[in-house]
C-alpha cells in the first residue's frame, strides 16, 4: 500500500459555477476533521467550516473530503492549518470571498477556534490571485 500524498491545492477539483453573475453563499461543514499535534504526535479533532461566495468555479465536495483526509497523518498547528486550508481553497477555485473556521476539541481544558478570511480585492482578476 502506498503512502498518501501530502495535502495540496491541486487535489481540489472544481466545476463551473452556473450562476457566476450572482453573489450567493456556499457553506461546507466538515465535522470530523483529524490531524496530529506536531509537538506530541497525538491526534487533534475539530470541525472545519468553509463559507464562500464563488466566482467562476465551485469546489467539488468529494475532492475536498479526500484532501482533508490527507491531514490525518500531518503534524500541524491549528493556526497554520486554517491558513493553509484557506490558501489552498482560494488557489483551487478563486472565490470572491472565503472564510475558513476551525473549531477544535478541548485539549488540556482549552478550546481553540481559528478563523481566516479572504476577500478578492477590487480589480483582481478571477485567475491566479492568491491572498
Amino acid at each position: 500500500m502506498s503512502e498518501p500524498k501530502a495535502p495540496s491545492s491541486d487535489q481540489l477539483e472544481t466545476f463551473a459555477n452556473q450562476y457566476p453573475g450572482r453573489d450567493y453563499t456556499i457553506e461546507i461543514v466538515c465535522p470530523e476533521f483529524t490531524s496530529l499535534c506536531p509537538k506530541t504526535g497525538q491526534p487533534d479533532f475539530g470541525k472545519i467550516t468553509f463559507t464562500y461566495t464563488p466566482a467562476e468555479r465551485c469546489v467539488e465536495l468529494k475532492s475536498l473530503k479526500l484532501y482533508l483526509q490527507r491531514f490525518r497523518d500531518e503534524g500541524v498547528f491549528y493556526e497554520h492549518l486554517i491558513n493553509r486550508l484557506l490558501d489552498d481553497f482560494v488557489a483551487a477555485c478563486q472565490p470572491r470571498s472565503c472564510r475558513v473556521i476551525g473549531v477544535f476539541t478541548p485539549r488540556g481544558g482549552i478550546t481553540t477556534t481559528v478563523t481566516c478570511t479572504y476577500e478578492k480585492r477590487k480589480g483582481d482578476r478571477d485567475e491566479g490571485n492568491l491572498p
